[in-house]
């Protein structure tokens, strides 16, 4: 889900300081459960003052108004976050039938209004179908695409309507509970999906399907490919201390363990033949020392050789003053 513009001077102020700041070099994965009211750019500002880095990025927006499992990149990794940027993700929701919003989720004001108080689990799952496998999605104008320079929710803000590519997803699972029947009706949506999935999108492509209108709301992320909310750390929470590895940045990578000459080689950025990586086949790989620090990621190259897409050398310039 794409996120709205930073409201970072709105976000509660930072917890004090405990920890001392990393050294030069450091980097590391944080699974934060992102709260509420915060924008994933809120989530890196954050990161950035209590680690005094300036290099902090996340792997996958959150809107504002969702929670739930956002991967952050500190220092060095933020190299690697292309690596989790495609991950597939799963998400909870629930789906209010019969009310439509400009947003396609609570935050917006209300488009159209319909009584769809009939539908019934049966009717509402077997619409389903035609949103589950590989689909088309139009963006939402309220999400962060680029469109002739400008994010698309920058556009809506100031009354612009522009034509949107559709782009190809892939959605898993899309299964729904309820409804309730206290309004609505809303169900509770559980969907598996590839990066890029709107679902907002799905809530209101649905009820259109029901024959009326819908909105999301309460969304809530429950997991990046391997990491759950289980994994996740409440943003208060973050320290050194829930810091992962840059290898765990890599998750189901084929790895290599390089011996002392080959450290080298690595290090320094060598395009190298298969057999002096010890690998083959397509690719990636994750090569590691004996101590297991991650020393650089390679890929295969047209002309049959492997060259690093990323070599995790010292940077100094990665802790320092960070701007309030």
């Amino acid at each position: 889900m794409d996120d709205a513009a930073s409201r970072e001077d709105s976000a509660p102020p930072d917890p004090p300081r405990t920890r001392p700041r990393p050294a030069p070099g450091f980097g590391g994965l944080l699974v934060v459960d992102k709260p509420a009211g915060w924008t994933s750019h809120d989530v890196v500002a954050r990161c950035r003052r209590v680690f005094g880095l300036r290099k902090v990025g996340h792997a996958g927006t959150l809107d504002p108004d969702a929670t739930g499992v956002l991967l952050v990149g500190l220092g060095t990794v933020t190299r690697l976050l292309r690596f989790l940027s495609g991950l597939p993700k799963s998400y909870q929701a629930e789906i209010v039938l019969g009310v439509a919003t400009d947003t396609l989720d609570a935050s917006g004001e209300v488009t159209g209004q319909w009584d769809m108080a009939s539908v019934t689990l049966d009717q509402a799952q077997a619409a389903t179908a035609a949103f589950t496998g590989t689909i088309s999605q139009i963006p939402p104008m309220v999400s962060a695409v680029h469109v002739g320079g400008r994010r698309l929710h920058e556009l809506a803000r100031a009354g612009i309507e522009v034509q949107r590519t559709p782009r190809t997803v892939t959605v898993s699972r899309f299964d729904l509970e309820g409804p309730s029947d206290t309004e609505g009706p809303v169900f509770e949506a559980t969907v598996d999906c590839s990066t890029g999935t709107y679902i907002r999108s799905l809530a209101a492509d649905l009820g259109t399907a029901l024959g009326g209108g819908a909105h999301l709301r309460n969304l809530r992320r429950t997991s990046v490919g391997p990491y759950t909310l289980a994994d996740a750390v409440p943003l208060d929470d973050v320290s050194l201390a829930a810091v992962r590895p840059p290898t765990d940045a890599l998750p189901g990578m084929l790895v290599v363990i390089a011996g002392d000459e080959l450290e080298v080689a690595v290090g320094h950025g060598k395009v190298l033949a298969p057999a002096e990586l010890g690998v083959e086949g397509p690719g990636p790989w994750a090569v590691v020392a004996a101590d297991g620090r991650l020393l650089a990621v390679y890929e295969a190259r047209p002309d049959g050789r492997v060259k690093p897409a990323v070599v995790m050398a010292t940077a100094a310039d990665e802790v320092g003053p960070v701007p309030r």
